[in-house]
């Protein structure tokens, strides 16, 4: 099984980078390779399988291709809403990921089960009641040497009302902010740019403070960013332009855009993604048949 990125993977030299903010002539030309032919709807980033354990060559390189474009793609099992995690998991592995963010609310097997929970550790954190959830990467309070690199979200049984994604590709986020100004993604790349508080419960210390940037080009080149838009638990770094570049990406999400995307996964349908940016409204549950998606965080990255 891989292990975890070394946070020493971001303090490689990437000035040549079109990610690195001083280098203006690769970036112009990643931005016009970027926007060419870039999804317009979400129906664009539908990907139907016709066997989710055994997915042919075609698939893989559709699925591939949205990835290498958005950073996501949305796989389509008709008549596949069973609960059977090896659904996700066989499609990870196709797709070159295994490593999986084993944290204290996954289940047994690496998976995490997101549904409504009344009692115990679940209960006291949102992604387990009917409530909202604001823009955010997963697993951005992980230290840097444990950053979520992909992640596959499969529904098993969609919310009574509700419970729509939105989605956002970090790159065009990461596009439209330095537009605004390069320095701000100079302010984003600072290593104590944004800090999440220690997490104590009944005195125990689950996790101490994190510290990092937002935007980090990995040892292969790729973009990768941590966030949360959430205002409380979040503190930032105090000087001028982190502030005004922070202020600036929430008018960003806050904004309407051709870059957002919003749906709602349905039964067999999952969001297989390089941690883009995603939300998720509140919604209102089928006591009978309960919300029900598996969550799969993973070290690794996808193999594009």
């Amino acid at each position: 099984m891989k292990t975890p990125t070394p946070a020493s993977d971001f303090a490689h030299d990437f000035s040549n980078s079109p990610f690195h903010y001083e280098n203006e002539t690769a970036y112009q030309q990643w931005k016009i390779n970027k926007l060419v032919d870039y999804p317009k709807s979400i129906s664009q980033l539908i990907v139907p399988l016709h066997d989710p354990k055994k997915l042919t060559a075609a698939e893989i390189q559709q699925l591939k291709t949205l990835l290498l474009k958005t950073n996501m793609a949305i796989y389509d099992i008709r008549g596949e809403a069973r609960e059977d995690k090896s659904i996700p998991e066989e499609i990870g592995l196709q797709l070159g990921i295994q490593a999986l963010d084993k944290n204290e609310c996954a289940d047994d097997d690496g998976f995490t089960s997101i549904q409504v929970v009344d009692n115990g550790l679940h209960a006291i954190y949102i992604p387990y009641s009917e409530k909202g959830i604001n823009w955010h990467t997963d697993g951005y309070y992980n230290r840097l040497s444990e950053q979520i690199y992909s992640m596959i979200l499969h529904c098993v049984r969609s919310a009574r009302e509700g419970g729509e994604n939105q989605l956002w590709d970090h790159e065009t986020i990461y596009m439209m902010l330095r537009d605004e100004n390069p320095d701000y993604i100079k302010a984003m790349m600072a290593a104590d740019a944004m800090t999440i508080p220690k997490n104590v419960l009944n005195g125990q210390l689950i996790r101490p403070d994190r510290s990092g940037p937002v935007f980090m080009i990995t040892e292969a080149g790729r973009l990768h960013m941590r966030y949360t838009a959430r205002a409380r638990n979040v503190i930032w770094k105090a000087d001028e332009l982190t502030q005004k570049a922070q202020q600036t990406l929430r008018e960003i999400l806050n904004s309407d855009s051709v870059f957002k995307f919003q749906g709602s996964l349905k039964a067999g349908q999952g969001l297989i993604c390089n941690n883009v940016l995603h939300t998720r409204s509140a919604f209102k549950d089928d006591k009978q048949n309960p919300r029900l998606l598996y969550r799969g965080r993973y070290f690794d990255k996808i193999i594009l």
